[in-house]
């Protein structure tokens, strides 16, 4: 007599099973759609597409880091100690001596300063040593088609990312960035890639990964085309009196106010603004109480690189410390 063992799956297992079946399909169903969409759209050959997601990984890493960026946990004082040490000071320095006439050449053509170009560039990627460690197929493979929230997003990002591989010639598959897609030393994604990233040598290939020339001009580029004014001021400290400023405290990055309005909401200040000019009022959460500052035009702009007034503020005094701190030891620097 022959026996037959029968095994039993627990429901609950069989339902998770069905479910990851269904995501794969799902998943897969977008990924041809897309490869679709990218040979009718822009004549990209389908079975090369398809060989070049057939090597790209899912990675959880990526996943995981998505949901957790550090502005939305860190206090300022938290945050600033990330950015404003004296190493970071010193090498961006370091990086202004040694890119001096590019970045005197950026100021003259884009009307942004060396030190803000040099902050931003440490404050991305520490000069360019930690410009990421992810394939860019891989974490825009990742996130265009495992992450539903901000799927959308990332399609495009994809889309931008193939085509200005193709346009500059580069390698899909080597080219490498943050988890979300950021890349080389100023932290591009694609589609800032396509728009702001220049040849800034006149070497025909506008390379942000290796070459400070192209990335100083990139750089520059992106704030004048964001609006940055030459010479301007970026923010201002203020006194706060009273409870009527916190009725425009909110997380809105847009400038909302004007010179006319600041005595009514008590705010108290040295500064001289430009008739009409708009302003916003930001508190900036210290270890014991805040201080509160007002931005203008230029630090508005400064937060279209990053949307996070934390990091707009980095940046700003990273910039303020690397410039005092060339001016002061210039003649020691320079020999």
């Amino acid at each position: 007599m022959i026996m037959i063992k029968l095994y039993f799956i627990p429901i609950a297992l069989l339902y998770i099973l069905f479910n990851v079946s269904i995501v794969y399909a799902e998943n897969i169903d977008s990924r041809s759609e897309f490869i679709f969409y990218m040979e009718e759209k822009h004549g990209f050959d389908r079975q090369e597409l398809n060989l070049l997601f057939d090597q790209t990984i899912v990675s959880q890493s990526i996943l995981n880091a998505i949901k957790r960026p550090a502005e939305k946990k860190l206090s300022w004082h938290q945050y600033r100690e990330i950015f404003i040490k004296k190493k970071r000071i010193e090498q961006g320095v370091q990086f202004w001596l040694d890119n001096q006439s590019k970045l005197k050449e950026a100021e003259e053509k884009f009307g942004v300063p060396p030190e803000i170009i040099t902050a931003i560039i440490g404050v991305e990627t520490y000069y360019g040593k930690n410009s990421g460690r992810y394939r860019v197929i891989d974490s825009l493979n990742t996130l265009a088609f495992h992450y539903p929230k901000r799927a959308a997003f990332f399609r495009s990002e994809l889309e931008h990312f193939l085509l200005f591989s193709r346009e500059q010639n580069f390698n899909p598959e080597e080219l490498k960035g943050s988890y979300a897609g950021a890349m080389g030393m100023p932290q591009f994604i694609s589609s800032s890639y396509r728009n702001y990233a220049i040849d800034f040598d006149n070497d025909s290939v506008a390379d942000i990964w290796n070459n400070p020339n192209d990335v100083i001009g990139s750089v520059a580029n992106y704030f004048f085309e964001h609006g940055w004014k030459n010479k301007a001021p970026i923010i201002t400290k203020v006194i706060v009196k009273g409870d009527q400023y916190k009725k425009i405290l909110d997380n809105n990055l847009e400038l909302n106010i004007y010179e006319s309005d600041l005595e009514e909401i008590g705010i108290q200040y040295n500064s001289t603004f430009q008739d009409n000019e708009k302003l916003k009022l930001f508190e900036f959460r210290l270890e014991h109480g805040s201080e509160y500052w007002l931005a203008q035009n230029n630090f508005y702009v400064i937060t279209r690189y990053n949307h996070s007034k934390l990091y707009a503020m980095a940046v700003y005094q990273l910039a303020l410390e690397i410039k005092d701190h060339k001016n002061k030891n210039a003649n020691i620097l320079e020999n």
